[in-house]
């Protein structure tokens, strides 16, 4: 399985679907909520977002989908990440609801080298989210520092400092 990517392996225009999605319940809203200390009653109170708000249900909270989406891009983008840089944008464009799925995509919209170091390079990506009808919920871009090719084999491979395996006799 392939676990992100190193410099070389991006290109200008490349598209991620990342997959599988994820349906959102209203235990994973609540609890990161709670975790996060946001108890806004939008997110938490059913009763007050039916009858208080324009949506009549609890929205999931942003962050949530957002975190969603930067997990699932992972695998695809980050995986082999010496730093995440920036998010330069995000923007939340549609709600979630419980019951929703979540899918993300995410386009590679340019790279270049790093100036100081020549064994890493800087990859800038938009990633999408979209709920299960196509409806597009969450947009960002962020600049990620990735390896080359170079580096990872300086460094021992893919998984430095994994144990070999020994077989029992």
């Amino acid at each position: 399985m392939q676990f992100g990517r190193t410099y070389e392996e991006f290109t200008v225009g490349d598209v991620y679907r990342h997959w599988p999605g994820k349906t959102v319940t209203e235990y994973d809203d609540h609890l990161f909520c709670l975790l996060t200390m946001n108890h806004h009653p939008l997110h938490m109170d059913a009763n007050y977002a039916e009858h208080t708000t324009d949506f009549g249900r609890n929205v999931v909270v942003g962050n949530y989908v957002y975190s969603l989406l930067l997990g699932m891009s992972v695998p695809d983008v980050s995986g082999k990440a010496i730093a995440n840089l920036e998010i330069e944008s995000l923007r939340h464009v549609a709600p979630t609801f419980h019951g929703d799925t979540i899918y993300g995509e995410t386009t590679v919209l340019d790279k270049w080298e790093s100036r100081s170091k020549n064994d890493r390079g800087i990859v800038y990506v938009e990633t999408k989210g979209y709920k299960q009808d196509g409806t597009l919920v969450c947009v960002f871009r962020r600049k990620v520092m990735v390896p080359t090719a170079t580096y990872v084999k300086d460094r021992g491979g893919e998984q430095p400092g994994r144990p070999e395996l020994q077989e029992n006799e």
